[in-house]
């Protein structure tokens, strides 16, 4: 929603639940030898690449068996950008969507954070492990395998609002340290129970009887590691995640993914001036699509830019109130809130620098 107006104008942890490192990978052999190139070139007195202002999102199709740390540490380093992060963690078991915060990006990354998460995964039936997934310790075993009919009569109950422990293997804090750190070392975590809300659970296949694959949509907080276990408990076969991909986060989709080895030729053309890394961006405004938006006269968004409330006055100021996102011709200025007849900047923009290229920002909108 944009409303023009002719007189007017937070950052929570990242901790994604099914985002738990628990094994450190080693990054690619490519990696490995920019490293080494890179240091070899300090050692010989060369000087180090300059780092720049970039602002968007890059969509990773993270592989299996690296972290999500690496994964952002390999985009910082192909784009040259002074500040990354991340949305949500994903294990290095997990492929799928790693949404990458570049420069002003990173002040976005609350509302991607919150939004709705769609997983497809693999139960592997007959083990329960005590990570909840593949990389565990075999803990309970059984020979019965489930049929799809036992299965699904089990989902509505698995919708909603539910109850759910976090497994033992979680970022969850417990008396200041992390629930993995604790099980790493061999103590037993008593977590409690919390409400999720799974918006969307289903069998899309079942190729053996010992896997069955399921797409779930969920919202902050939800562990489908979890989902696996208590699944597996109740059909009596014990069950733990054997392949995991994350297909949605928040607005941005597997339309929006780039895979590692696309990301590094572009970055390889972009080099020799046969293209440019913008166009591996997204938008920063790309992860407020649910947040209305208020276009704004250039005055009003000097005052903004600086800090200053602006009043809404007159018959096209907004009856909205809360948080929109500010826009000035049609590009990005602030973050702000609505109340009392007043708009207050809580967020200001400064996009000077490498952003998303014309094409890729049309695509988004």
């Amino acid at each position: 929603m944009i409303v023009t107006t002719a007189n007017s104008a937070i950052e929570p942890p990242i901790d994604d639940p099914d985002g738990v490192q628990k094994n450190i990978s080693l990054v690619s052999p490519r990696e490995e030898d920019r490293g080494r190139s890179a240091k070899a070139s300090r050692a010989n007195g060369q000087p180090r690449r300059d780092k720049r202002d970039v602002h968007g999102w890059v969509v990773l199709d993270k592989p299996i068996g690296m972290t999500s740390t690496q994964a952002v540490a390999i985009v910082k380093r192909l784009f040259q950008a002074k500040r990354a992060g991340h949305a949500g963690t994903l294990d290095p078991l997990a492929s799928g969507g790693l949404p990458i915060a570049l420069g002003e990006a990173t002040k976005t990354v609350p509302f991607v954070m919150d939004a709705r998460k769609r997983y497809r995964f693999t139960v592997c039936w007959g083990e329960e492990r005590d990570t909840d997934d593949a990389e565990g310790r075999v803990i309970m075993t059984s020979e019965i395998r489930p049929s799809a009919e036992a299965i699904s009569a089990l989902l509505p109950g698995f919708t909603g609002s539910i109850e759910q422990i976090p497994p033992q293997y979680s970022a969850i804090k417990v008396q200041g340290e992390r629930a993995y750190d604790l099980a790493r070392d061999g103590e037993t975590v008593e977590l409690k129970s919390r409400i999720v809300e799974i918006y969307h659970l289903a069998i899309v296949d079942q190729p053996d009887s010992s896997h069955t694959v399921f797409d779930a949509e969920c919202g902050k907080g939800t562990y489908v590691r979890a989902l696996a276990r208590d699944i597996g408990r109740l059909l009596g076969c014990y069950g733990h995640i054997c392949a995991l991909r994350r297909t949605l986060v928040g607005p941005f989709g597997e339309a929006d993914m780039i895979p590692l080895e696309q990301l590094e030729a572009l970055c390889d053309r972009a080099a020799s001036g046969e293209g440019s890394l913008a166009d591996a961006l997204l938008p920063v405004e790309t992860a407020l699509d649910d947040i209305p938006a208020l276009a704004v006269t250039r005055a009003d968004a000097a005052r903004l830019h600086r800090g200053q409330a602006v009043l809404l006055r007159g018959r096209d100021a907004p009856n909205c109130s809360g948080t929109v996102y500010v826009t000035v011709a049609g590009r990005l200025l602030a973050l702000a809130e609505i109340g009392n007849g007043e708009l207050i900047p809580k967020r200001v923009f400064n996009l000077t620098g490498l952003t998303a290229s014309s094409a890729r920002s049309h695509e988004s909108v």
